[in-house]
């Protein structure tokens, strides 16, 4: 598998780039990046091209059009018709053009929006994403249909993962449109170095969450690369709940706040449980994430401050 041509679309991205450090960490040096500088993935044109000049054996398709919920209720359409073009013509162009192996990710918001706790992959199809982002979330979904239905006809090796709540290096940790950890990591950051009294976070602080950090997270994805050939669907997290209040705390203590956290309880709180099933990925990868939530966070917040004024990191 080393030796094989791969190509890793939205290499530029926060997986991208640590799924790149990973893989040469590995031994693997026969890789291919593009952005979207490089190949309009919307156009099938450009998507042809990009496979007649590569010729990848092995394809990694991380692109995507991402953005936080007020993008997503702005402008919809673009995150249903650019998602969902991007990864059929992928997909299809790399069956055409005889790549071995296919690897997809969706997230966890493709679920539905009230599946219990924790999250089961047969749960993918019993109801409707959350609305707020249900365009985006249906249009990633269907990856899981073309890679099964393109198994199913073609016998392409497609495979569809699931990743829970991502964090680590690399992450957008934008204010507007960033997730909670590199948005606290950020506000709590930025408020010790301000010299502020307090910080304010939203809800009661009573909802769980179940994080997994980067580097674990693209481990799995090599794990799978290398032994995991089925259609099945597989989450890739923790499997363990971390309540945001105790998310909170450890990371005002990581940045080393000395202030007071407010709650503001007039702002919604969301799903109350929401976790992630890992029994699969143990069974069909044989995987266990190794960085608990405080060390994540530790080396999260250490990258973080190192890159703080620097270009590498997403404000």
């Amino acid at each position: 598998m080393k030796e094989k041509r791969i190509l890793i679309t939205g290499s530029g991205g926060f997986v991208g780039r640590n799924l790149i450090e990973h893989l040469r960490r590995h031994g693997y040096k026969n890789l291919v990046t593009v952005s979207a500088t490089d190949y309009n993935l919307t156009e099938q044109e450009d998507v042809r091209r990009m496979f007649k000049e590569i010729r990848p054996e092995i394809v990694i398709n991380l692109a995507a059009y991402v953005g936080g919920i007020l993008a997503n209720k702005e402008r919809p359409a673009d995150f249903f018709y650019k998602n969902i073009v991007m990864g059929t013509l992928v997909m299809h162009e790399a069956k055409e053009h005889g790549v071995e192996k296919f690897i997809a990710l969706i997230g966890g918001c493709s679920y539905p929006a009230h599946a219990p706790s924790p999250i089961k992959e047969e749960d993918m199809w019993e109801g409707y994403p959350q609305p707020e982002s249900a365009p985006y979330s249906l249009a990633k979904k269907m990856s899981i249909v073309q890679a099964q239905a393109y198994r199913q006809q073609f016998g392409f090796n497609a495979i569809v993962l699931v990743p829970g709540n991502l964090y680590g290096p690399h992450d957008n940790f934008s204010l507007k449109n960033s997730h909670v950890i590199p948005a606290l990591i950020r506000k709590f950051y930025e408020a010790k170095k301000e010299g502020k009294d307090e910080v304010v976070s939203w809800g009661s602080g009573k909802p769980t969450r179940d994080f997994i950090y980067v580097g674990d997270a693209v481990e799995a994805i090599i794990t799978a690369l290398e032994d995991y050939n089925e259609p099945d669907i597989v989450n890739i997290s923790s499997g363990t709940e971390v309540s945001i209040k105790d998310l909170v705390e450890t990371i005002a203590e990581l940045t080393q706040f000395k202030g007071k956290v407010v709650w503001d309880a007039t702002k919604p709180d969301g799903q109350l449980y929401k976790g992630f099933a890992v029994e699969r990925m143990r069974k069909k990868l044989g995987f266990e994430p190794k960085t608990d939530l405080r060390s994540g966070l530790a080396k999260t917040i250490e990258w973080f401050e190192k890159n703080y004024d620097k270009d590498t990191v997403r404000l």
